[in-house]
């Protein structure tokens, strides 16, 4: 048994701090810290009859020697990661410095810049080997449990990947004109980024959301898919021998993006601070500010989630297609934990990634992504954690 420390307090901690108290064996104590202490008591008091010990502490995580002193303090053998992008580097130099296991669920972005790349996390890969110890890169579900799933396709079903769609659907309703279902500003800055993709050994760039196509999702229907950037691109691209193109694609309601075409016309989706009243405030920050949280959309969210990927290679000389793909149902997760699916698809392979570390399957000294490690023991957790998989042989592909 183990104690883990969770740095944030939003919908995705929530469900870890829920899916962690299930697994008392493993972890037999927790303590979920962030800048703002109550969020954490609020997470804390939301758990009914837990098994596993909570307590929680104040946090600011841009500041590694806070972190340090926290780890000190609470000596946990592995930190979870479900704050901000902005603070990966703070927590793993805290990391390093205590001698303590590192998770995350996404990958560093700069402040002041909207770009998000692995480059700045690799750089740790000595430092994380020489310490002995562990540091997994982008344990939720995109990234994480799709380079899970390509790292069992490759094992199972293929002797070489050729292709690779990687598709994200959201079927969900919340009733608001506009809302994001996750941190507005991490939403926003991604969406509104040039798109790329993987193709015969190049990069591809594309302007923002503009290669559309629509798919018929299982359980969910047609929806419209626009090709976006995404970080999982990057190391699967890596990490996949001799894969020849790999794209990523996510729904949005026209609705959806047309409030984002105005805002982004109008200027409310800058991160270039302006002077208002004196005070220098980017807009981004403003518009965050007034949109709705995104841990309160639980209650208000029917509907569901597809995410899952679409492989094409060859398996003893023949030419194979595969999806592999999860259903989520945004209902059922607040009835579980208090949180929807978008949380919930996050937190639980956060909460299993963990698992792996503390229990031995992903424990090596250095910094990986998931796709690095053996999949068999995630996919098994996977089916009896809440997110199980569905294989399908012959399907629709994307071209």
């Amino acid at each position: 048994m183990a104690k883990a420390l969770i740095i944030g307090a939003g919908g995705v901690a929530n469900v870890v701090v829920h899916k962690c108290c299930q697994h008392p064996d493993v972890f037999e104590e927790i303590c979920i810290a962030s800048r703002t202490q109550s969020k954490c008591e609020a997470i804390r008091a939301s758990v009914k009859d837990p098994r596993t010990k909570i307590t929680t502490a104040s946090v600011d995580a841009d500041v590694a020697d806070e972190v340090v002193a926290l780890i000190r303090r609470f000596q946990p053998q592995i930190v979870i990661n479900v704050a901000l992008p902005y603070q990966d580097l703070s927590i793993m130099d805290a990391c390093l410095a205590t001698g303590v296991h590192y998770l995350d669920t996404a990958n560093y972005e700069p402040p002041e810049v909207p770009h998000f790349e692995y480059s700045w996390q690799w750089a740790y890969r000595e430092r994380f080997r020489k310490a002995g110890l562990t540091a997994v890169l982008g344990s939720g579900f995109d990234p994480g449990v799709t380079g899970v799933f390509s790292a069992y396709a490759l094992k199972h079903q293929f002797d070489r990947i050729d292709s690779l769609d990687i598709l994200d659907a959201n079927a969900g309703d919340h009733g608001y004109p506009f809302a994001t279902n996750f941190n507005p500003e991490i939403n926003i800055r991604e969406i509104t980024a040039k798109g790329s993709y993987f193709d015969g050994g190049k990069w591809i760039g594309t302007e923002p959301l503009a290669v559309r196509k629509t798919y018929d999702f299982p359980q969910i229907g047609p929806k419209d898919i626009y090709l976006l950037h995404h970080e999982e691109l990057e190391s699967l691209a890596q990490n996949l021998p001799g894969i020849q193109r790999i794209r990523f694609w996510m729904t949005f309601s026209e609705k959806y993006l047309t409030h984002l075409r105005v805002l982004e016309n109008v200027g409310m989706t800058s991160i270039v601070p302006i002077e208002i009243q004196g005070q220098m405030i980017a807009p981004l920050h403003f518009l965050k500010a007034v949109l709705p949280d995104p841990a309160s959309l639980g209650p208000r969210t029917k509907g569901k989630t597809n995410i899952g990927c679409i492989y094409q290679g060859v398996k003893d000389g023949k030419p194979k297609t595969y999806y592999l793909y999860n259903v989520c149902d945004h209902q059922a997760c607040y009835a579980e934990v208090g949180s929807q699916a978008i949380s919930y698809t996050t937190g639980v392979p956060a909460m299993i990634g963990a698992m792996m570390v503390l229990k031995g399957p992903w424990r090596k000294p250095g910094v990986f992504n998931v796709e690095e490690f053996d999949p068999d023991p995630f996919m098994e957790q996977l089916n009896l954690c809440g997110l199980p998989w569905v294989e399908d042989f012959s399907p629709v592909l994307v071209d």
